[in-house]
């Protein structure tokens, strides 16, 4: 048996009206093709639902318990209509992958901008590297991935980009480095020092900007945690590469940042599936990212 839920609710319109006239008014619709719709359900069924008298109808022992389910299938559909209806006008939540130096400021500050314009829409933030925050966004398991590029770790992954700008790297010096009173830094000029290095990508970064000024970074020690790179630089002597986004973030006192010779960095972008910036609280959220940016 293959119950047909329009038929179901026109039962429920009538039942809950008591007469099929009253019904019909109800759905807007004509008292025949009520009456009709009723008879199709009731021979699916097998067994009456509705005794008709001239007061209007009664439910038999059939008819009260479909009436239950109606209701309950009633009130599903219009809690979907609701939670629709605010999805269509911009409400929802939004999860977000986003890497540790995007949210130490510019995630936190896209969210404030959000609460102010948008308090509607709701975001979960979950940290993660760029090959991850791909990876889960490919998976369906995240909405959007703010993530980064080196020119020599482009990430073809098929999924939609939306550019953010440069993120220019700094040499991170001890403040009384020699070479810390400068305008700028070329990486050659740092050939003995020794290195913190970041996460995999920006230690693979750093190798190959080192490589090419002719030399082989000594790194002593490696984390990604940006306010423990410069405590290394300032308690340690050791020199960092770190993007400017981090040191906006937070700069510690002892060190000095100075930008690249050679002005190189990452690119910035959000990635997320074809067409989710159609849902609107996704665009929400893209909008407020690149705003802050």
């Amino acid at each position: 048996m293959d119950l047909d839920p329009r038929r179901v609710l026109i039962f429920r319109a009538v039942a809950r009206a008591g007469s099929v006239s009253g019904g019909a008014r109800s759905l807007g619709w004509t008292q025949p093709a009520v009456s009709q719709h009723l008879r199709t359900l009731e021979g699916e069924l097998g067994t009456a639902l509705l005794l008709r008298g001239p007061t209007g109808v009664t439910l038999t022992e059939a008819g009260e318990r479909l009436l239950a389910r109606a209701d309950a299938i009633d009130a599903s559909l219009r809690q979907a209509e609701a939670e629709l209806a605010e999805l269509v006008a911009g409400g929802g939540t939004v999860t977000l992958a986003a890497f540790p130096s995007a949210m130490a400021d510019l995630v936190p500050r896209a969210i404030a901008r959000l609460l102010r314009d948008a308090p509607q829409v709701q975001v979960r933030v979950v940290e993660a590297e760029p090959p991850e925050a791909l990876a889960a966004v490919a998976g369906n398991d995240v909405d959007l991935a703010v993530v980064f590029e080196y020119a020599e770790s482009h990430d073809d992954v098929g999924l939609e980009r939306v550019p953010l700008g440069d993120d220019p790297s700094m040499v991170v010096v001890p403040s009384d480095h020699a070479l810390a009173a400068g305008d700028a830094i070329a990486l050659a000029d740092l050939a003995q020092e020794r290195w913190v290095a970041g996460c995999p990508r920006c230690r693979q970064h750093l190798e190959l900007l080192a490589d090419r000024a002719g030399f082989a970074p000594d790194v002593q020690h490696s984390t990604d945690d940006l306010v423990a790179a410069q405590s290394f630089v300032a308690r340690t002597g050791a020199v960092a590469l770190l993007p400017s986004m981090a040191m906006a973030a937070h700069r510690r006192e002892g060190v000095a940042a100075l930008p690249l010779a050679d002005g190189s960095g990452r690119v910035l972008s959000i990635r997320h599936r074809a067409g989710a910036d159609r849902v609107p609280a996704i665009r929400a959220v893209v909008d407020a990212i690149a705003a802050v940016v």
